[in-house]
Order: C-alpha cells, then sequence, then structure tokens
C-alpha cells in the first residue's frame, strides 16, 4: 500500500484534546516494557530528550520509573505542549525533572552530543521527510547514547488499515478514528525504516515488530558522531 503523508502538526484544539483525552496506555506501556530491555545501567540518570512527546505519557511514565533520570520534552504544536504541561504539573516530582519546548525539527536550540537517552512515539509517521528525526538523533545523541524510537507501521492494504481501526478505535470520537487511519496510512514499513536508517549513517540500530501495527528502532550510538 502507498504512503500517504499526513499533516505535521496536531494544532488544531478539538484534534489535541480528543488525543490528549485518549487511552494510549496499551501502546505507551510497551514502549516504557521495551525501554526496559536497553541497558538499564545508564538509565538511572539520563538525561533523556523525547521528541514529538504530544501531551506527555511517555514523560511521566519514564520519568517515574526512573526517577533520577531527566527529560527534554520536544513537541511543534503548543496545543499538544498544554496538555503536556496540565499532565506534568499533576505529578510535581515528575515535573521538576522535566523540560517542554515548542520546537519542530530541525532545531537549532537543542544541544549538540548532549543526550543520554533519545526517545520517540509516533513521530515519525508524521514527518514528510523522514532524514528531519534521524538527523536529530545523530546531532542530539552524546557518545554510546540509547535510543528507542516507535511508530506506527504502514498496513499492507487498506482493509487491514480498516480493521485495525475497527479493533483499536471503535469507540473513540470520529476525530480520533480520522487521525488513527491516516496516520496508518502515513507510517512506514520496516523495510523503509531500514533504508532511512542506512542513508542516516545510523545502521548499528535495529529495527524490529513489536505489535500488530507498531514497529521500533532501538540500540546504542557507540561509534556514532553528529
Amino acid at each position: 500500500m502507498k504512503r500517504r503523508p499526513e499533516p505535521e502538526l496536531m494544532e488544531d484544539a478539538e484534534q489535541a484534546l480528543a488525543y490528549a483525552q485518549a487511552d494510549f496506555s496499551e501502546s505507551n506501556a510497551l514502549f516504557i516494557k521495551l525501554l526496559g530491555r536497553l541497558d538499564p545501567a545508564p538509565l538511572h540518570r539520563a538525561r533523556a530528550l523525547d521528541l514529538g512527546c504530544g501531551p506527555a505519557d511517555i514523560v511521566c511514565r519514564f520519568l517515574r520509573a526512573w526517577p533520577q533520570a531527566t527529560c527534554d520534552a520536544l513537541d511543534g504544536s503548543a496545543a499538544m505542549l498544554g496538555h503536556a504541561r496540565a499532565a506534568l504539573d499533576r505529578l510535581p516530582g515528575v515535573a521538576a525533572r522535566a523540560r517542554l519546548l515548542c520546537e519542530c525539527l530541525p532545531s537549532p536550540n537543542l544541544p549538540q552530543a548532549h543526550y543520554d537517552l533519545i526517545l520517540s512515539n509516533s513521530l515519525l509517521h508524521q514527518l514528510h521527510n523522514p532524514q528531519v528525526l534521524w538527523q536529530a538523533v545523530r546531532a542530539a545523541a552524546a557518545p554510546g547514547a540509547q535510543v528507542l524510537i516507535m511508530d506506527l507501521m504502514r498496513p499492507a492494504s487498506a482493509g487491514w488499515a480498516e480493521a485495525l481501526v475497527a479493533t483499536y478505535a471503535a469507540g473513540e470520537p470520529e476525530v480520533l478514528r480520522s487521525d488513527f487511519r491516516n496516520s496508518l496510512f502515513a507510517a512506514f514499513e520496516p523495510a523503509e525504516v531500514v533504508e532511512q536508517l542506512a542513508q542516516a549513517g545510523l545502521s548499528a540500530l535495529e529495527v524490529a515488530v513489536v505489535s500488530d501495527r507498531h514497529l521500533a528502532v532501538f540500540g546504542r550510538l557507540d561509534g556514532q558522531s553528529s
């Protein structure tokens, strides 16, 4: 099935609210589970960067699980970051270790070769040029940084996409069902992501299918330079 890109930013207030209120607990829990499979020692005091943080549920989960870590959380949507701020404010001990950045990639304001851990969940499919993400990873990662990128995986057919919408978004508002459908069409296949990583000089990272609708990119950037 041919890829159909979608708008890069979720700037509409109604759309952002629907996304922030949706139940992504299953996929977000999967993300944290995958994170736990990385080398655990560096995570405890990690300086993390979350690219495309959305309403910051991943940030909150990560900082609760690793209470000495810090996280810079970047998103290009001010509307979405409003929900992220509200979520963090409900967790004072977590909020003190998080910094929200209203930035789009590429961002000249991110420190170079700085972060021990680069995270991203559901940003890749939103980008018209996926190299924007991979070059940001290269530039921001400190030597030896670990990486976990999870995203939707494009189904083989429109019929399979509709089956996924019916399975995972049947009870959601129409705006969210439409967003999910569009995101599935905009997502990449695993082989495409492998090619992207080779082009970016990040072939040390692995690509794996981790659910019926998600793929993950993970590993360590030893020997990589920005």
